[in-house]
């Protein structure tokens, strides 16, 4: 039987291949041990040694969405674990009508109490919204920031290089420049994620961060935190954010 990958107390990962637009990539799934059993962050393909993996270390009770991307297989897993609370952002249940959505994010959810902080990065028209497991202090995001390392395929070599974010822990300038409608909104947001006393990032594509996540995780939002200049027209500014 396939292993899951122990990070700490209570979380465990698992990652999968993925393709999109011709890119090699992989992504991750996270599995958040709760008191009533277990939450799997951003499902992959639902495998048979895959499923006794999880089975083996309790029931599923929770299948989250962080995003409007990160979906693709929670049908799959819904269908297999019919008891489980399905968590998704507030337009997934647009965009995936084949789903039924239990709980928004935001909304009131009771096996997170003291175990779990959801905080939902606003602003971001991905809808993405980050976990922050206490116990072991693992903060878990989904497409906010990639660690991809040196993808050996030339065209995601090539591809990751040009979005800026080859071998760094950095976001997608393809996401940067199309995703944010409010940037003001999405730095307060940020902010309140880099308040967390998290000691790594689990994140929806690469390696695990875990040198300086805080710094990591900052840097790769410079662009976003960082004052916007005034632009002087007649000695009056003309904007500011």
């Amino acid at each position: 039987m396939a292993a899951l990958q122990h990070l700490d107390e209570g979380v465990w990962m698992d990652t999968a291949p993925v393709q999109f637009l011709g890119l090699q990539l992989t992504a991750n799934m996270t599995v958040l041990r709760l008191r009533d059993g277990l939450l799997v962050h951003s499902p992959i393909p639902l495998t048979p040694d895959r499923r006794r993996a999880v089975e083996a270390l309790g029931p599923v009770t929770h299948l989250y969405a962080p995003n409007l991307m990160h979906h693709l297989r929670l049908g799959d897993w819904a269908a297999q674990f019919p008891g489980a609370q399905v968590h998704g952002p507030p337009g997934l249940g647009r965009k995936r009508r084949d789903l039924d959505i239990d709980r928004v994010h935001g909304e009131p959810a009771p096996a997170f109490e003291g175990l779990v902080d959801e905080l939902r990065i606003d602003g971001f028209r991905l809808e993405e919204s980050v976990l922050f497991h206490r116990p072991s202090r693992t903060l878990v995001v989904a497409d906010a920031v990639h660690q991809i390392g040196r993808p050996a395929h030339w065209w995601t070599r090539t591809y990751t290089t040009l979005a800026g974010f080859y071998d760094r822990v950095a976001l997608s300038r393809v996401i940067r420049w199309s995703s944010f409608a409010d940037r003001a909104a999405a730095r307060r947001s940020l902010d309140r994620i880099l308040s967390l006393p998290f000691q790594r990032i689990v994140v929806g594509h690469g390696a695990v961060i875990t040198t300086d996540p805080h710094r990591a995780l900052a840097e790769a939002y410079a662009w976003l935190r960082a004052p916007t200049p005034l632009r002087l027209s007649g000695g009056v500014p003309s904007g500011c954010s």
